[in-house]
Order: C-alpha cells, then structure tokens, then sequence
C-alpha cells in the first residue's frame, strides 16, 4: 500500500489548488516545447533545439509530481500530458491543412514553423511517454531504495534514464538514415549531457519546490506497493 503522511480531512484523492498549478506548468511547458521545437539553435558551440531550453523543465516538474504526490498521480498527469500535446498538434495540422484565404501571404511561414512531419510527431509523442515514464518510476523506486533520503542523487539519476531514453528515442525515430550516423549521435550527446546538466544545476530549486509542497500539502507519498505499468486505469 502507499505510504502516505496528510492532514486529517484531506483524503489524497483530492486535488488541490498546489496540485493543479503543478501540473498547469508541466502541461503549458510541454505545449510551448512542441511549438518551439523546429528551432535549430547552437549554444556553446553544441547543437541543439530551442525546446532543449525549456523542455528539461518537463522532468523536473515530473520529479517534483512524483516526489511529492507519487507514481500514481504522476502517471495521470503524464497522460494528461500527451492527450493535451495530441490535441493540439491536431488543432495545428488542421489549420494547416485549411485552406488559406487569398489575401494571406504567411501560409508558408506557417508551414515552415509548425508544420511537422508525421514521423517527426510520432518521434516526439514516443519519446515523451517513454521518458517521462523513465524518469517517474526510477525517482520512485529510489525514493523508496533509499528511504526519502538524497534527493539530488534521485532526481538526477532518474534524469540519466529518463532523458536518456527520450533523446535517443525521439533522434532515431525522427532522423535515422535521413542524418549521417556521426551527426546523429554527436546532437545526442550533446543533448542528452545538456539536459543532465539542466537538471543537475536547477537542483537547489527543485529542493525548494518539493519542501515547501510537502509541507503546504502535508502529504510525502512513498510507492511501497504501488504497480509500474504506465496503463493502470484504476488506482
């Protein structure tokens, strides 16, 4: 069973205002990286996209959901998450696909900058419930290997896999045999050790968030018996 610690009267089925704003940020930062995406960027001479600046904000909101509510209520707001991401790719592919009025000269900077392929959509979808799911159950499980204690080493290990997995696996989708293989596992790297060092750097803040909810919310979930499947419809 979950180990839970909360105040009398609030059952942990109850979302609260905290909560809700938790995961108001984690779903309009995973929108606002689907937009900016397209963008190709070079920072300290390594490539990158211009989502990779704000995207690690995801897995960090991730760690602070999971550290502080657990897996399970994680585990819904990452598919919140992807049904959000899903809807709105939609709303821009159809109007996309709309015809455009005669007048309107932008139709193909529209198409330019939120245009995406399919196999480009289905690297990102992929990848996001992949790592995201990575990250959750590792921070988890260490949570409970370790006690509660060392939250750096948790947050940061769990990125390792959890980026790990998104980076490869959105890079190989979206551009295996259309980049040279260097090229491909260079921009890996580069990314990958990128968001390793995000995490790593916003630790501080990410010890200030998961304090002061904990104790605003009174509730510190452990997943001592908690099942892993990321398609558990009852919990």
């Amino acid at each position: 069973m979950t180990r839970t610690t909360q105040p009398i009267g609030q059952p942990i089925g109850q979302h609260s205002t905290l909560f809700v704003m938790v995961v108001a940020l984690f779903v309009t930062n995973l929108l606002i990286s689907n937009v900016i995406a397209n963008k190709a960027i070079e920072l300290f001479g390594y490539p990158l996209q211009a989502a990779d600046l704000i995207f690690p904000i995801s897995y960090i909101m991730g760690d602070v959901l999971t550290e502080v509510y657990g897996f399970k209520r994680a585990r819904r707001v990452i598919w919140i998450g992807f049904g959000c991401s899903f809807f709105a790719m939609a709303a821009i592919q159809l109007g996309l696909h709309l015809p455009a009025h005669p007048d309107w000269p932008d139709q193909g900077a529209y198409e330019a900058i939120l245009g995406n392929q399919p196999r480009i959509l289905a690297a990102s979808f992929t990848a996001y419930l992949v790592g995201e799911f990575v990250n959750s159950a590792v921070l988890a499980k260490m949570k409970v290997w370790m006690a509660g204690r060392h939250l750096w080493m948790r947050t940061i290990g769990s990125t390792v896999l959890g980026q790990g997995c998104d980076t490869v696996i959105f890079l190989t989708i979206a551009f295996y045999g259309i980049w040279p293989n260097e090229l491909l596992f260079a921009v890996m790297y580069s990314q990958w050790l990128f968001k390793i060092c995000y995490e790593a750097l916003a630790t501080p803040i990410t010890y200030l968030v998961v304090n002061k909810l904990k104790r605003a919310e009174g509730i510190d979930v452990y997943d001592t018996d908690t099942s892993f499947t990321p398609f558990a419809v009852r919990d």
